[in-house]
């Protein structure tokens, strides 16, 4: 009998990678076994030892960690995973033994970029996990697994809308289209794109059961644009939106085809920078023949209210919420979201897979076809129309597409 214990290796030691290593203390079988990072790498190890997740060493490269722990999880920012693979590669054909490679969406800020990440992975017969922690979330699974008899008396899912909605990304990297790959489309309509399409697919399925036929999405630049959020942009995150801005907005309609019944089904996504409520908010909804779900993780069974004298105190409004606004009145708080975001779930599944030879729920071939679902928005947002994706000529142009956004010429279409 195989053991159940994971030890990973993680690359990069910012917010998503404390985030992941809150989540795995929730994970019985894994250990935070080592930490590579140019920056935070000694905190997070810190951190992990704190919390009883391991007593991680800290490593100066990737190779030398490799030969240490079982999986190495890519949590470093979007425009140095191709490199990073790179030498998880390099590693293991010089002899590092790694049960498989954890990559935090999106796998690549474009096509050739994400297909270079499944294609090195390959060459090293690694098995993978593309962690896309929204398809984890207990609420949706939870849906899914209450409506599945209705579903199969009534037919399945017709319509999902998915939004993800907040105030703005942690860092400075995130703000900059060029390293991050875009703007909130990039950073944020993968994940709505992602459970759009599962949360629409019939019960029994796999997870590209439908075929995606069409896109038709729309970006703006509606808040970080103005003069007053420009200046606080450029002065707080050293980004200067006047010059190269990335869209704070971004809404679309992505139409599926079941190649079974042939029938139409579609996955509405928005996503914003620009959220003034509590904090983050997921919301999910969809309608089928008769039935229908609501998630929306700004309704919680805890709340809090904090006065303008007890606020004076405190300088961290994401006490309450990730992404919080307010420190003040009265606040939602989720008391585990870590959990409640999927991001338990995701690593429970990696663990299983990678300790039984195979990959995740999701590999990063999902993640490949997220991908590119994501670029034929861009390019959808760019050229004003549809995008038609059962045509072999746009998925070969996607193969090598790069938004204008990422492009760093964001301003010929947003301002």
């Amino acid at each position: 009998m195989q053991s159940r214990l994971l030890k990973i290796g993680c690359v990069g030691a910012g917010f998503v990678a404390r985030f992941q290593t809150t989540a795995m203390k929730q994970v019985r079988g894994i250990e935070l076994a080592g930490v590579t990072a140019l920056q935070g790498a000694a905190e997070l190890a810190a951190y992990a030892g704190r919390i009883g997740v391991g007593n991680p060493d800290v490593f100066h490269t990737v190779a030398e960690m490799a030969k240490h722990v079982d999986c190495i999880a890519i949590f470093a920012p979007n425009y140095v995973r191709v490199p990073i693979m790179e030498e998880i590669a390099a590693a293991v054909r010089a002899g590092a033994e790694l049960k498989g490679v954890v990559c935090e969406k999106p796998l690549g800020r474009n096509v050739a970029e994400a297909r270079r990440l499944v294609d090195l992975a390959g060459s090293a017969d690694l098995r993978t996990a593309y962690f896309e922690n929204q398809i984890f979330m207990k609420p949706i699974r939870s849906q899914l697994a209450q409506l599945e008899p209705v579903q199969m008396k009534m037919g399945p899912l017709s319509l999902v809308r998915s939004a993800e909605e907040h105030g703005g990304p942690h860092e400075g990297w995130f703000w900059d289209p060029v390293r991050q790959g875009g703007g909130v489309l990039c950073d944020m309509g993968c994940h709505s794109i992602a459970v759009g399409w599962y949360a629409l697919t019939p019960a029994g399925k796999g997870i590209s059961f439908l075929q995606p036929l069409s896109v038709n999405a729309e970006i703006a630049l509606l808040k970080w644009g103005q003069q007053f959020w420009r200046d606080k942009l450029l002065r707080e995150r050293g980004v200067d939106y006047g010059e190269t801005p990335a869209e704070d907005f971004a809404t679309g309609m992505i139409t599926f085809v079941n190649p079974e019944t042939g029938q139409k089904v579609k996955a509405q996504f928005t996503n914003s920078w620009m959220f003034e409520k509590q904090g983050l908010r997921l919301f999910m909804d969809g309608m089928g023949p008769g039935y229908a779900f609501e998630v929306n993780t700004l309704i919680s069974p805890l709340s809090v209210f904090i006065g303008d004298v007890a606020a004076e105190k405190l300088k961290d409004a994401e006490s309450a919420l990730e992404k919080a606004t307010a420190s003040r009145g009265l606040l939602a708080v989720q008391y585990n979201e870590a959990d409640l975001y999927g991001y338990t779930d995701e690593n429970a599944d990696a663990l299983q897979a990678f300790t039984e030879g195979k990959h995740g729920m999701l590999p990063w071939s999902y993640g490949l076809e997220i991908t590119k679902l994501v670029m034929a928005a861009y390019m959808s947002a760019e050229r004003k129309r549809a995008i038609d994706l059962t045509d072999p000529l746009v998925r070969q142009e996607l193969e090598t597409y790069t938004p204008l956004v990422q492009q760093g010429r964001g301003s010929e279409i947003l301002l």
